[in-house]
């Protein structure tokens, strides 16, 4: 896991908005990276969440009111802001960014924000109509110019039904942007992103290959890792076109999503997502379909013989994609999921498919990775093996996503 956030100290100041759900699993991504939390819950906010689960999960304090006595002879808010070594304002609603805009302090949120000499990251979330208003567009400008970094709005289905700009960015994209304002990324400016200009096609979940208008072949995959390699992307500043499977996980924001069922859909999709510099085929992919699906439901006949079931292997994706004679993206990702020999049978696949690298995992028995929060996986190239420690699929994702952004700046420049 990157160790970028390890000792550092993150004030996170939490808005008011339905967006300030996600806040709690951002606490939990930042300590996760080894930061320490501290917690700042405006009463807007704290009609989304409650300060016990805030505590909870931060193991800290809660710090709500600018004239607590109690906090002010314990922590003040002007140490507060100077402790931290990044403030986090996740959601910003369009109220605080006004306040933040015209310099005001009349809480305790703006007040930290006022005091402190330490950079700011915000991560705007509100409804569209209110993200295009002058007023705000006016602030956000505003606020870049006085040298705070920004990520997101993202794009999609917002809380009040519509649909548009104004989607708080994930937590790991909020989690990628700080790390690269920690190592040090000039102060400003919206986040640096590395992959800014370059397109990824990532594949996620599993395929299902009907046999008739019921029933399928399909697999555990939950897609857990797949979109959280496409946000990790995503967040990277890539333009993201994630063709998923059939799954229970959130879109991630500023991502494309192209949703399908069987192989044959998915390879039509990232086939049509081409040209990309990036293709990552974290799909489970069932290798094999029924040769022709039954039009009407199969049905017992009595005689207690099961139904005769022709399979036809599927159409191979990470293959059509890395031995593409015309058009190939520049860096192919596979994953091989074993559950025997994982890195032998890994290279092997990397050799026969011709990808770039290969992701490998052990998805035996027991291991609980199908359907899990946490994988081991060993990185693969042509020139080595790396042995990766256990970790949440979200920050494979991310150190993912931060080698695939340090192959292209090795090999072709920051352009």
């Amino acid at each position: 896991m990157n160790q970028t956030l390890t000792g550092k100290n993150i004030l996170l100041i939490i808005s008011g908005g339905i967006a300030a759900y996600k806040s709690l699993d951002l606490i939990r991504r930042l300590k996760e990276r080894g930061a320490g939390v501290r917690c700042v819950l405006t009463g807007g906010g704290a009609q989304f969440v409650t300060p016990l689960s805030v505590a909870a999960l931060s193991e800290e304090a809660v710090f709500q009111d600018l004239f607590s006595l109690k906090d002010e002879s314990e922590m003040g808010h002007i140490r507060l802001s100077r402790e931290a070594d990044l403030l986090v304002v996740a959601p910003a609603s369009a109220d605080l960014m006004a306040k933040m805009a015209a310099g005001l302090a009349n809480d305790l949120a703006s007040t930290v924000l006022l005091a402190t000499d330490k950079p700011v990251l915000f991560a705007p979330a509100m409804n569209t109509v209110m993200w295009d208003h002058p007023a705000t567009k006016r602030n956000y400008r505003i606020l870049l110019d006085d040298g705070l970094h920004a990520v997101g709005p993202g794009q999609g289905d917002l809380a009040c039904g519509e649909v548009g700009a104004g989607r708080m960015s994930e937590p790991l994209e909020i989690v990628a942007a700080a790390e690269n304002i920690i190592a040090g990324q000039p102060t400003g400016q919206p986040v640096a992103a590395p992959l800014k200009g370059r397109r990824a096609i990532v594949t996620s979940g599993p395929t299902y290959e009907a046999i008739d208008p019921v029933r399928y072949l399909a697999n555990r995959s939950s897609g857990k890792q797949g979109h959280a390699i496409a946000a990790a992307l995503a967040g990277l500043g890539a333009e993201v076109v994630l063709v998923a499977g059939p799954n229970n996980q959130p879109d991630p924001s500023r991502v494309t999503i192209r949703n399908i069922e069987s192989a044959a859909q998915m390879l039509a999709a990232c086939e049509a997502a081409l040209p990309a510099d990036i293709a990552v085929c974290a799909a489970a992919v069932a290798d094999w379909r029924v040769a022709g699906e039954a039009e009407q439901k199969m049905k017992k006949d009595g005689s207690g013989r099961p139904p005769a079931l022709n399979l036809v292997e599927n159409p191979d994706i990470l293959a059509t994609l890395s031995q593409m004679n015309g058009g190939r993206p520049s860096l192919v990702v596979g994953f091989a999921a074993e559950t025997e020999k994982v890195v032998d049978h890994a290279q092997s696949k990397r050799t026969r498919k011709g990808c770039d690298w290969i992701v490998a995992n052990d998805v035996g028995t027991g291991t609980r990775v199908m359907g899990g929060d946490e994988n081991t996986v060993h990185l693969i190239t042509a020139a080595d093996v790396e042995n990766w420690p256990k970790m949440p699929k979200d920050a494979v994702a991310t150190t993912l996503a931060k080698r695939i952004a340090d192959h292209f700046i090795n090999h072709f420049g920051s352009e």
